[in-house]
């Protein structure tokens, strides 16, 4: 009797033992096919990024008007501009969404940074004389925070630095040379759009 009890006991063990040992090799199995789709799911999402910024400036440089907040002359020998031209500031706008390159919010601030100077520039808070550069921005262009560019130089971008939370990408891209620009990205319906381009930022595009 006492060896048919010990019998049962170490085969109970055992038994608990197998039970334990495939319940942690499940896990760990489900962790590891977790891990790899993690990696997959952040290769492909590196590469589309990498598309979208590609195409974001060959239809910059080889498409668009480039007129980005079109200044107002009233009277043709005026100094001053008196505001921003908003007929043709909504052309611009209608232009940037029918890419489907950029996210509502990036069209929103767009929007906003234009109608920010128009109101500075009829209440004379900003002057912005014809024929010189404008009293906001940098001096350099926003879509690059860049003077000069190499040629077709959308086919040499490459990204970097990619930080991914949710459906929220922070990225840089570079056509090398040590030169970096900040893009924000967001997923909108399966889709990656701009959010943010760094030259576009109203806090430092704007004089204070």
């Amino acid at each position: 009797m006492g060896n048919k009890m010990n019998f049962f006991k170490f085969f109970a063990f055992f038994l608990a033992l197998a039970i334990f040992s495939c319940g942690k090799k499940s896990n760990q199995a489900v962790a590891n096919a977790e891990l790899e789709q993690n990696q997959s799911s952040l290769v492909n999402d590196t590469l589309e990024l990498e598309k979208l910024t590609k195409e974001l400036y060959r239809w910059h440089e080889t498409k668009s008007s480039q007129i980005d907040f079109p200044p107002l002359q009233t009277g043709k020998m005026d100094t001053t501009y008196s505001g921003i031209d908003l007929v043709q500031h909504k052309l611009r706008q209608n232009e940037l969404k029918n890419t489907n390159l950029f996210a509502i919010q990036f069209l929103d601030n767009y929007n906003e940074i234009a109608l920010k100077i128009d109101k500075d520039i009829r209440n004379k808070s900003l002057v912005y004389y014809v024929g010189e550069l404008p009293p906001y921005g940098n001096d350099a262009n926003p879509w690059c925070n860049c003077q000069d560019s190499p040629e077709r130089y959308w086919e040499k971008i490459k990204i970097e630095n990619i930080q991914i939370i949710d459906n929220n990408a922070i990225f840089n891209w570079t056509w090398g040379d040590n030169f970096k620009y900040k893009i924000k990205a967001i997923k909108e319906n399966g889709q990656w759009k701009i959010l943010n381009l760094e030259g576009f930022e109203m806090n430092s595009f704007l004089p204070r």
